[in-house]
């Protein structure tokens, strides 16, 4: 059973920074993407990056390139998600999630997603 466990999420001020984390396990093999979905209050879910298990290539949303960054620890099945420059309007859940194919388009656009975190809050307010 894959299982994902996001931490890091929390309180931070306009301009700050945070780095989300998600331990995975019961991984089977390697042709996945795994990433960061998030849904902020009252709005749709939105995808915005994954990396995919074989080779590790990151995709982005275009709109969270450049402020965001997704990076993964392989020998710990760990992928983070590095927030830079944070605004008000990056108050979310943020989602670890699993495409069980690597097929980041689906993840990032059409949110088909295979297995999903718990969420980890993130509330950027001064």
């Amino acid at each position: 059973e894959v299982q994902l466990v996001e931490s890091g999420g929390g309180l931070v001020q306009p301009g700050g920074s945070l780095r989300l984390s998600c331990a995975a396990s019961g991984l089977t093999d390697d042709d996945y993407c795994i990433g960061w979905i998030r849904q902020a209050p009252g709005k749709d879910r939105e995808g915005i990056a994954c990396i995919s298990g074989s080779d590790g290539k990151p995709w982005y949303v275009d709109s969270l390139k450049g402020r965001f960054t997704i990076s993964r620890d392989s020998a710990n099945n760990t992928v983070y998600l590095q927030m830079n420059d944070l605004k008000p309007e990056d108050t979310a859940v943020y989602y670890c999630a699993i495409k069980d194919r690597n097929l980041p388009y689906s993840f990032l656009h059409r949110l088909t997603i295979d297995h999903w975190g718990q969420g980890t809050p993130v509330t950027v307010s001064s």
